[in-house]
């Protein structure tokens, strides 16, 4: 059995400072993206909301390397919702939907960038559409992501205290529409509403933990202060459904990204 610094050393990739997770994250994106398009096959990557700094970097990146990326599909984890039956408005605050136009698809050059046919995002009443075709890519190349304070991945919360699921039935999970939980509402109130909790969305369409175990690769980057307590758990705490992110534990090709004030101490 592996103690926690020899996972922190295998899987943890510590850079200066908070420009670096980004700057990492997307030139893991980009390598995907060559690979693939060398190889003359599509690229299928798994991407958030959080962090999206990211998509700026890799903007640039493709737009300098005349990286054509018709043969990319992007499959965006989750949506905010304003019932259990419709996205929140594009124009909202914290639509995904419009955050991803704006910081990436807007700012790749318009003869390199894929067709919105091939952005994807989870939709109420389209749920097993989404997964199947996930599946008929034969899944994700590669699922980028960040980690909520209770140990979310995407927006795949832990169970309520009523709720009993084991590892093997959390990690069957597949996309579905949920609560998002108290902790996540507050932690992202602070961060993107200004502290106007009550105004937080209560709702969310999620990919599942499912799709996003079956992907090829995990590249996790954290790049808040607060992130270095979900860490020390994910990594050192029992593998178990109230903290999803332990479940990375299972899969045999996950990295985390993270800044030397966020790790230092973990172990």
């Amino acid at each position: 059995m592996r103690n926690c610094n020899q996972i922190y050393m295998e899987l943890i990739h510590v850079v200066q400072n908070e420009w670096d997770v980004y700057f990492e994250t997307a030139l893991v994106m980009l390598h995907e993206i060559m690979q693939n398009n060398e190889k003359g096959k599509p690229t299928v990557m798994i991407v958030p909301v959080g962090p999206t700094e990211q998509y700026g970097i890799l903007a640039r990146l493709v737009n300098e390397l005349s990286l054509s990326l018709h043969n990319v599909h992007f499959f965006n984890m989750d949506e905010y919702l304003i019932d259990k039956k419709c996205w929140v408005p594009f124009n909202h605050p914290l639509c995904f939907r419009r955050r991803m136009e704006e910081e990436f698809f807007c700012r790749v050059n318009p003869e390199l960038v894929m067709s919105e046919s091939q952005r994807h995002f989870p939709k109420p009443g389209e749920e097993a559409e989404f997964d199947a075709l996930l599946d008929s890519f034969g899944g994700a190349d590669l699922c980028v992501g960040g980690l909520g304070i209770n140990g979310h991945l995407a927006f795949n919360e832990p169970p309520e205290d009523n709720t009993v699921y084991t590892v093997d039935e959390f990690a069957s999970l597949c996309t579905r529409i949920l609560p998002v939980s108290r902790e996540t509402r507050t932690v992202n109130a602070i961060g993107y509403q200004r502290g106007d909790l009550y105004g937080m969305p209560q709702w969310c369409i999620t990919i599942g933990m499912k799709q996003i175990l079956s992907s090829r690769s995990i590249f996790i980057a954290l790049n808040r202060e607060w992130q270095h307590g979900i860490l020390r758990q994910t990594l050192c705490n029992t593998i178990q459904a109230q903290i999803p992110a332990t479940l990375l534990r299972t899969h045999s090709n996950v990295r985390f990204c993270t800044t030397e004030k966020i790790a230092q101490g973990i172990v």
